[in-house]
């Protein structure tokens, strides 16, 4: 019997992308993404003045694993993004704090704003040379009209980069 090692092609498109604007780790194989959305509710009898306020809590699941050699280099970066995306990191650095947290592109959403809620790895004897990977990113955008300018942006890049791949 062979003993096989895991290995990545790394000319491919990863399935998704974070970094906060210098460290950029990408995730080649992504099993599950899972993107949730909490409407908030005005209360019953609200006045009709609103404030300029989040109107929902968007969550992001991302289940992969880190394959290859690099794994636990990729490892490491996760958790350093983790740490970081709660300072605001590169991004914010960049922008004067009009952006802060980090930036995910993946097939179904690009995002920024985005900040690391849980992270957790795991091994097996069955996957060799493999860390399985889950990721929760919260989108925490700042309160205005920039934050939705930005998912109106991010829409017409992921439209772009669909056509392109036609």
């Amino acid at each position: 019997m062979a003993i096989t090692k895991s290995y990545q092609r790394y000319l491919t498109v990863p399935s998704a992308i974070i970094s906060d604007g210098i460290l950029t780790i990408p995730l080649w194989a992504v099993t599950s993404m899972s993107l949730g959305e909490t409407y908030h509710l005005p209360a019953i009898g609200d006045s009709g003045a609103k404030a300029v306020v989040a109107t929902h809590d968007d969550t992001i699941t991302l289940n992969g694993v880190l394959v290859g050699a690099e794994r636990y280099a990729w490892k490491l970066g996760l958790e350093t993004l983790a740490e970081t995306s709660k300072r605001g990191g590169a991004l914010a650095a960049f922008t004067g704090g009009r952006f802060s947290g980090l930036i995910l592109v993946t097939s179904m959403t690009i995002r920024t704003d985005m900040q690391i809620q849980s992270l957790s790895f795991s091994a097996s004897a069955a996957k060799r040379d493999v860390i399985d990977v889950t990721i929760t990113m919260a989108h925490m955008p700042l309160p205005g009209a920039l934050g939705k300018l930005l998912d109106v942006a991010s829409l017409g890049v992921a439209a772009l980069a669909d056509w392109g791949g036609n």
